[in-house]
């Protein structure tokens, strides 16, 4: 990323509190986006693995795959994060040609309840962790089966994937600065927690 880059938190302006509060968290609100969120990229997956079982056209499985990873990567970015966990991300550039990171995240009730399903939210982390990983799964398969033709489709795959990753963490998580502040005190809670141990088992 450009060191210039700057970063905008800002309040999701379609957000929808009160019927959120009246639904039950373990209920899935949005079945639609949910079945698409994961329809896209499982897709991928599949077609990318049976396609030579499928058909000897490497085009044709070529650009279906890059398709559907287009697809996903459109959806999750657009729609599922906003409908399932009322998170969004996107960048733009301004009249001076400065590039804006900005992050968007649903506004909590007045009562302080969560607004998220919590059946859409795993569905939604799960989908958007696990897949990335396969991709890179398949990136050392590819490097080291020598199926270099096969490898741009992969790297195409972790590249889609993996930026809605990255995006949606710094929408849940804030600023890399913040970023490395959990990081630095979840190791120092850590490492506190084991000199307490260790000092009761010493002591007794």
């Amino acid at each position: 990323q450009d060191s210039s880059d700057d970063i905008e938190d800002v309040s999701l302006f379609d957000a929808d509190d009160d019927v959120s509060r009246r639904s039950k968290k373990s209920k899935i609100r949005h079945p639609v986006a949910s079945f698409f969120h994961l329809f896209f990229r499982v897709s991928a997956i599949v077609v990318y693995l049976l396609c030579e079982l499928l058909t000897s056209s490497f085009i044709a499985c070529m650009v279906t795959i890059i398709l559907l990873l287009s697809c996903d990567f459109w959806a999750v970015k657009n729609v599922t994060g906003r409908l399932m966990v009322g998170l969004r991300w996107w960048n733009q550039v301004d009249d001076d040609g400065r590039s804006h990171w900005v992050f968007e995240a649903r506004k909590v009730s007045a009562q302080g309840g969560k607004t998220s399903s919590e059946a859409e939210s795993r569905i939604f982390w799960l989908g958007l962790i696990t897949c990335p990983m396969i991709w890179v799964i398949f990136a050392f398969s590819a490097l080291f089966s020598f199926k270099v033709k096969w490898l741009a489709v992969v790297v195409m795959g972790v590249v889609l994937q993996g930026a809605n990753l990255y995006g949606y963490i710094r929408c849940k998580v804030g600023s890399r600065k913040n970023l490395t502040s959990m990081a630095t005190n979840y190791l120092g809670k850590q490492f506190l927690r084991q000199t307490m141990a260790t000092e009761d088992q010493a002591a007794s």
